[in-house]
């Protein structure tokens, strides 16, 4: 198994293989956490634009997502995993477009054999299945803020997981101790926080679900995250 790292929306592109799309804060986080709430499936979108006209042409759809950090207009919820993770999702049909994540899985479905979503959440589960099926290329894609900048929650994760595949220590309470003191954390604390502060800890709730999100073709003809594991709970 050869384990290559591509940054940003550009490496989602030409990401190859089996690729893990890497959006910590939050979206690749928010998705397990929808899942674990019932959710069936999370379908990833490119914009605000199409996850309405989506939601339009099915209206039993529900909107989650973000620009800019905050919750859209008239979508249901924010891309935060304290907003999502108690409500119950049962049966639903979640439509979810960020800035970074959701966009990073769309374009790696256009160049990957096979796209997972990774988080810290589910980076067990996701390495589990890379080990059992052993592909020849993993590319692990960091996607970064908006897909244009480099973040260094994405980077870690990656480096997390290709450690674990190549059975190297980590030690994730190092990893929330940097983290916390880096500009990534901004968003979640004192002055310049934007979203919940709890989101940075259920973010980095390493093994929080057992569970892998894998997009495939949907019939309807758009992308889809459904999970493929032995459970669902919630942490």
């Amino acid at each position: 198994m050869q384990i290559v790292i591509n940054n940003l929306l550009s490496g989602a592109a030409k990401a190859k293989g089996t690729a893990a799309v890497i959006d910590v804060f939050r979206a690749c986080s928010t998705a397990c956490y929808a899942v674990a709430a019932g959710a069936t499936r999370i379908i990833p979108v490119d914009s605000v634009e199409q996850a309405l006209a989506l939601k339009d042409a099915h209206p039993d759809f529900l909107l989650m997502g973000e620009r800019g950090c905050i919750k859209p207009d008239g979508f249901d919820f924010g891309n935060s995993p304290t907003e999502i993770k108690d409500v119950d999702l049962s049966g639903k049909t979640v439509i979810h477009a960020t800035s970074a994540g959701t966009r990073g899985l769309l374009a790696a479905m256009d160049s990957a054999e096979d796209v997972l979503a990774l988080s810290f959440v589910n980076l067990s589960a996701t390495g589990a299945y890379l080990v059992a099926r052993m592909p020849e290329i993993v590319t692990l894609t960091a996607m970064g803020r908006a897909g244009e900048t480099p973040a260094p929650e994405d980077k870690l994760c990656a480096m997390y997981l290709k450690n674990e595949l190549e059975g190297v220590p980590n030690v994730m309470e190092a990893i929330r101790h940097f983290l916390r003191n880096t500009p990534s954390a901004e968003i979640f604390f004192g002055d310049t926080a934007v979203v919940p502060e709890t989101d940075f800890d259920l973010c980095l709730k390493l093994d929080a679900f057992d569970f892998v999100l894998r997009a495939r073709r949907a019939p309807e003809g758009f992308v889809e995250l459904t999970p493929m594991g032995p459970g669902k709970g919630r942490p």
